[in-house]
């Protein structure tokens, strides 16, 4: 069988997506490979269609358990003999993977990293043919990249310790040039063909708003897409909480997860969420990583995440069937303080890491917050500074972002500039330094209790500024911070200082005549915006019309489907080979085995039962 005979048969696509092709083919050539394709991408067939034409099994690494339920499960759906091996198995369950695994009953086998060094378990994988081990989220393996996990640097030795080295192959939806390096150095990668096809997603919208009440943002723009499946991530445990108590309140069918839950309720929170009983989940980072839903059409991150990667990685769950979605970030300068615990207190905690290394990520950790704290302030075009992000060229203008969407004049500060310059440089003569907000303080001329302990109402920039709001002082802060003219302590009470050599940089422009501009939204009226992005969507996606009344109606017979199976609904089908159905109306298997996503298991297995579906609605029409 040829790969595009096994993508047909028993994945119901006629065609490879970007890069898959030439993965499967080096792989299928005995190289070892590194593929960074972005989330929705199919990363996944591009190691298990080789692992069906190879002979002997394939171990695919994977950190989650919920990640392997969903890719066994869709397996087995489309006649792939598959299974798992984690710690929700019971040892008699173990046993019997084992056992079948050994009398190769399987061709893909899901491991848990921490598997590796079991005892029974390497004693089953030295009795059998493994003809490849594939690595899935290998940036787990670099402590550069988000999402560390000791574990997996027990891959390396695992497969050195088989009798015959199979070929290994490492996939990752997001990795930057260094990560991508110690990857091909931690996995020992022999020679790998490399492949990063683009990290561009041009059917996710990004957005980055300050509301005022970041509680009164999120309801309204739920409220405008009633019944929508979406994540709303959060920094905090509690935070969690408080959205999901609330959005219930409201009525929105909502449901939590964070580490703090126990595993009961967070794997009866999750396949709720999974199954489309529920159509909102609030979570931490602890929820997604792996997660296969494919109908998520919208992202929000309440709070703004640590760095870019991890960022882009959950704002990438939306939009994986292809169609328009919303990945919205809403930011307030509290975020960068509640950030720069978050990971102090990380780094601080893990016992695995030595001092040095601590230290290495620490830096590194900080760094990565400050770019993704100018990703949240930049009035240039959000999409154009990920792809840079990562190192790949892009126009500086993609047309489908809130920035491009949104108006700017430029607005003249060097007043406003000059007068945060100095009282910055008053403070530091004598010996003190604050936050932003303190700062906005002095210079409107506020008379707090903690000012005047100070006698900051004896300075001559006291009031200096007493008719410009707060939030406006503190656009200027970030402007001078992005410039190089002050800098920001760390810890968990960050504190504004002059920048190294700032005094005499900031002198020779005011002394040159030079001025400080800002660039600064100018927002269009909300018809205009929402007629733009209408527009932006229909250019995008043309031929994507369908019958919603069909469409509907397929849902609820897939539903049913599901539950019979004890599945999520989008492993019997994705929403996006519903749509097709519904633009085909086949009413034959013949014409039902040429919808996008309908390989012959699938079709022998369902086919039937939607084609009676759709011919009654049509009779019914």
């Amino acid at each position: 069988m040829t790969p595009e005979g096994a993508l047909s048969r028993f994945f119901g696509y006629e065609n490879f997506r970007e890069g898959q092709a030439e993965v499967i083919r080096q792989i299928l050539g005995g190289r070892d490979a590194l593929a960074v394709m972005p989330t929705g991408a199919g990363k996944s067939l591009c190691y298990q269609i080789p692992a069906l034409l190879m002979d002997g099994v394939t171990l695919v690494i994977s950190p989650l358990i919920s990640l392997m339920k969903d890719q066994v499960a869709a397996l087995r759906e489309s006649g792939v003999a598959a299974a798992m091996i984690n710690s929700s198995l019971g040892y008699g369950e173990y046993s019997d993977v084992l056992r079948g695994m050994e009398s190769g009953d399987y061709k893909i086998v899901y491991v848990a990293p921490e598997r590796l060094s079991n005892e029974e378990f390497l004693a089953a994988a030295g009795a059998v043919n493994i003809a490849m081990v594939a690595v899935d989220e290998a940036h787990c393996v670099s402590q550069w990249g988000q999402n560390f996990r000791p574990s997996y640097l027990q891959i390396d030795a695992f497969c050195e310790g088989l009798s015959v080295r199979p070929i290994l192959a490492a996939f990752t939806a997001t990795a930057t040039g260094r990560v991508r390096e110690d990857i091909i150095e931690k996995l020992s990668l022999r020679e790998p063909f490399e492949t990063v096809t683009g990290f561009n997603r041009e059917n996710l919208y990004f957005s980055v708003i300050r509301p005022k009440s970041k509680m009164k943002e999120l309801s309204s723009f739920i409220a405008s897409r009633s019944g929508s499946s979406g994540i709303v991530y959060c920094s905090t445990r509690k935070t969690v909480e408080d959205v999901c108590e609330k959005l219930c309140a409201e009525g929105v069918s909502a449901s939590r997860y964070h580490a703090g839950l126990g595993d009961a309720e967070r794997k009866r929170n999750q396949e709720d969420f999974q199954y489309d009983r529920k159509s909102v989940m609030v979570a931490t980072n602890a929820f997604g990583m792996g997660i296969d839903k494919s109908n998520v059409s919208f992202v929000v991150h309440y709070n703004m995440p640590k760095d870019v990667e991890s960022y882009y990685q959950e704002a990438g769950r939306a939009g994986r069937d292809g169609e328009p979605a919303d990945c919205v970030l809403y930011y307030s300068g509290q975020d960068v303080r509640l950030n720069r615990f978050l990971i102090e207190k990380s780094v601080h905690e893990n016992d695995e890491l030595s001092q040095e290394q601590r230290k290495e990520i620490m830096e590194s950790d900080l760094e990565k917050l400050k770019l993704m704290t100018f990703y949240s302030t930049t009035t240039d075009c959000l999409r154009s500074y990920i792809l840079k992000y990562f190192g790949e060229r892009c126009p500086s203008f993609c047309g489908y972002c809130s920035n491009c969407d949104t108006q700017f004049e430029e607005v003249e500060v060097t007043r406003e500039a000059r007068a945060v310059f100095s009282c910055v440089f008053i403070l530091g003569e004598r010996g003190l330094s604050f936050g932003k907000s303190f700062l906005a303080q002095v210079l409107r001329g506020e008379k707090k209790e903690r000012v005047l302990s100070y006698r900051l109402d004896r300075i001559k920039t006291f009031g200096y500024l007493s008719g410009v709001p707060a939030h406006r002082i503190g656009q200027i802060v970030d402007h001078l911070l992005n410039e190089g003219f002050l800098s920001v302590s760390d810890g968990q009470y960050p504190v504004v200082s002059l920048e190294e050599g700032a005094t005499e940089k900031f002198r020779a422009i005011v002394e040159g005549g030079g001025r400080f501009v800002m660039k600064l939204p100018k927002e269009k009226d909300k018809k205009t915006k929402a007629k733009e992005k209408e527009k932006k969507s229909s250019a995008s996606f043309a031929g994507a019309h369908y019958d919603e009344e069909l469409f509907e109606a397929l849902r609820s017979l897939r539903r049913r489907l599901a539950d019979e199976a004890g599945v999520a609904a989008f492993v019997v089908f994705s929403d996006a080979t519903l749509r097709d159905m519904c633009r085909h109306k086949p009413t034959s298997l013949e014409a039902f085995m040429e919808v996008s996503g309908v390989g012959k298991t699938k079709c022998e297995r369902y086919g039937d039962a939607f084609i009676s579906e759709i011919r009654i609605f049509e009779e019914a029409k």
